[in-house]
């Protein structure tokens, strides 16, 4: 059951008026999912089984990975920080497990799910595209499929997850700033030869 501030919701960023993009190189703004942000302390073993219970997502430990069981993905953000994106019907009921599965334990849990949007970038250039703004190294040799990282593009905060099929990328941006990395990335597709 969604909340009445989730009924409320204007679900739909500021990309919502652009049209994607299909040709050799994609881009589309994802459907609004659920986002918990999780704080709490991995090596408590109380923690990371409530989250288990809680989530149906094994906790990621190791830095810049994730996991996913159905359609829930938990990705590490920091020794002591995850992002859980869930079907946005049940970011309620997730909330409010967690809450009773984590009662006691030194944590937070946090509803942030309009405050990012996903821009999902593919096609045979997506990592040329991506490294006109963002500085990290994304050769495939580096940054393999499933890898995520926190970075920048151009001026905004940004999650890249590159996805298993090699040639996608979620980029996952504050709302106020999708606009901005839309019409970056589609100017730089028109420079591409």
């Amino acid at each position: 059951m969604m909340s009445k501030a989730m009924e409320n919701l204007e679900i739909t960023s500021p990309c919502y008026a652009r049209r994607a993009i299909e040709d050799k190189n994609a881009l589309r703004e994802m459907p609004l999912c659920g986002k918990l942000n999780i704080r709490g302390d991995a090596g408590n073993e109380k923690f990371a089984a409530a989250m288990e219970r809680a989530t149906g997502v094994p906790l990621p430990l190791d830095a810049n990975t994730s996991q996913q069981q159905q359609s829930s993905r938990l990705f590490w953000l920091g020794p002591d920080e995850w992002l859980l994106h869930c079907a946005l019907d049940q970011v309620d009921d997730i909330s409010r497990t967690l809450e009773v599965q984590l009662q006691g334990l030194h944590c937070a849990v946090t509803e942030i799910s309009d405050y990012y949007t996903v821009l999902r970038l593919r096609g045979p250039d997506a990592g040329t595209l991506l490294r006109k703004g963002c500085p990290l190294d994304l050769h495939p040799s580096k940054f393999k499929p499933d890898d995520i990282a926190q970075s920048r593009f151009g001026h905004a905060s940004i999650l890249l997850h590159k996805l298993d099929d090699g040639e996608s990328w979620d980029i996952q941006v504050r709302w106020t700033y999708a606009e901005y990395l839309w019409d970056y990335l589609v100017s730089a597709m028109t420079t591409l030869p």
